[in-house]
């Protein structure tokens, strides 16, 4: 069929408009009208107190609550508290709890589920049993009253009680059953229907949610893990959201009408941890030959393109408890020299990474060609993120990477990472003046006292490579226009509860 130069011309033009317009709504057989978002891996597990998989709590932070939460400044704000109070000597804090509140199951939520939460994660030691190190009682006096006693001044306690790893408020009939690892119950603003191993998992609006029930009807998290894959999707109009974004993207989608792209500097960290428990590891001075040996710009050029900054600590800059280090640089000739002196010759290193988060493979194979002239022989094993955690907590690695999210305290920075104690210390680092000064900032309420000690203890920990630190990334997101009430956050949290998108209504 022959077109006329007219119509040509018409198509030409339309064609032209729609790539620089926001992507419209495609149907892919769901129904639902939920928000699709695309995630770059899949939940290792749904019980939120179990996991520490960045990819469970960009699901289960929309299914559960905590008693506090961080505000958009990270500064705690009330949740299902709705107000405390603490007593002069600092040793009781008593909590309030709103009334009304249920689970998604209809059962009420009282003080009695967060002791039993509390007592479930310090009884079975769950992850981050550590920021309970200071409690020793926690007691309901009535349904809407919770008493926390602590052994000594806790400065951080609401920061602890409010940072969602970990601290989710379970249900307890959820939790005895078995039920909360294929079908957990929260009070959070939208209540898990469904998930489809290695496709999706399903959420749907909690109607009766205590913050006002949410503007759209559901969340369907899809798992794309390749985000090339998922930015395609998103403009294509197949998904709303993502936070798998190529970095290498960015500067191209600054000027893409078609979605909005948010690149807000983080508190997050990315970091190499080298295994002390294994020769020649346990030597400092073949770690600080590793430190030296590495080339942390280019590590940041391959993975982020410019979007994250190079540190030689965890804290970023901008961050107010920030401190600068510069002791380590790309010097192959003083890793050579360290090595030589330790008598060390390694050959090979066993370097543990994710296909689940690209940017571990990636600054993999950059290691390798930097470590290559001290002779090292890097060996990338790349696994999903569940054999990647077994082989972490069994030692089973020489060095592994991977970033640390949703810092908001120093105490989340350094204490179960670096402390001998540490619910974290994988890489099995033990420094009596490290414990000893992360101890007290845990105590101390003076803010410049406490700066000082987790400044001495940042020191110490860089000092003896206990992490070599990388970078800080920035927190990187694109959604449609369309999606408004949505903000990308410092801590890397994901809410959807106030999102709301065209031509969906959560009632």
């Amino acid at each position: 069929m022959r077109w006329s130069g007219s119509v040509v011309m018409l198509v030409v033009a339309l064609l032209l408009t729609a790539s620089c317009a926001p992507a419209q709504r495609v149907d892919l057989g769901d129904s639902s009208g939920n928000l699709i978002a695309a995630i770059a891996g899949e939940p290792d597990q749904l019980d939120p107190q179990k996991t520490s998989s960045y990819f469970s709590f960009e699901v289960l932070e929309n299914v559960f609550d905590t008693i506090v939460e961080p505000d958009e400044n990270l500064e705690m704000r009330p949740a299902l508290a709705e107000s405390w109070t603490v007593s002069p000597d600092q040793l009781t804090w008593t909590f309030r709890l709103r009334g009304g509140v249920t689970f998604h199951d209809g059962s009420p939520f009282t003080a009695d589920d967060v002791v039993y939460s509390y007592r479930r994660i310090i009884d079975e030691k769950l992850s981050n049993v550590d920021k309970f190190s200071a409690i020793t009682d926690v007691t309901a006096p009535d349904d809407r009253t919770v008493v926390i006693t602590v052994a000594r001044p806790t400065p951080n306690l609401l920061t602890n009680l409010g940072g969602f790893k970990g601290m989710a408020i379970v249900s307890r009939a959820n939790v005895e059953s078995g039920e909360i690892a294929t079908h957990p119950v929260g009070t959070g603003p939208f209540a898990f229907v469904s998930q489809r191993s290695g496709d999706s998992i399903v959420l749907t609006a909690n109607r009766t949610y205590w913050g006002g029930r949410p503007k759209i009807p559901g969340v369907t998290y899809q798992f794309i893990s390749e985000p090339s894959t998922a930015l395609s999707a998103l403009q294509a109009g197949e998904v709303d959201w993502t936070d798998a974004v190529p970095p290498q993207r960015v500067t191209q989608l600054e000027e893409d009408d078609s979605v909005h792209l948010a690149v807000t500097p983080s508190n997050d960290y990315w970091y190499l941890a080298l295994n002390e428990a294994r020769a020649p590891w346990n030597d400092v001075r073949v770690r600080r030959a590793i430190a030296f040996g590495i080339d942390r710009d280019a590590i940041v050029q391959a993975t982020s393109y410019g979007t994250a900054a190079a540190n030689q600590l965890a804290i970023p800059k901008g961050n107010p408890w920030y401190i600068g280090y510069d002791r380590y640089r790309y010097d192959i000739g003083e890793a050579k020299r360290l090595l030589a002196e330790a008598g060390a010759a390694p050959t090979t290193m066993d370097m543990l990474v994710t296909n689940e988060y690209p940017e571990t493979v990636t600054a993999a194979q950059v290691i390798a060609d930097n470590l290559a002239p001290l002779g090292i022989e890097v060996k990338i094993r790349t696994v999903d993120m569940a054999t990647w955690l077994d082989e972490q907590n069994t030692g089973n690695f020489d060095m592994l990477m991977m970033g640390w999210l949703g810092n908001i305290d120093p105490d989340d920075f350094y204490y179960a990472q670096h402390h001998t104690n540490g619910a974290n210390n994988a890489q099995k680092f033990s420094d009596p003046q490290v414990d000893r000064l992360l101890d007290a900032g845990r105590v101390q309420t003076a803010r410049d006292a406490r700066a000082d000690d987790y400044a001495k203890a940042a020191t110490l920990i860089a000092d003896g490579v206990s992490y070599v630190y990388l970078y800080n990334p920035s927190v990187i997101q694109a959604w449609n226009p369309r999606l408004t009430g949505y903000d990308a956050r410092r801590d890397g949290a994901i809410r959807f509860r106030s999102a709301a998108l065209d031509g969906t209504d959560g009632r």
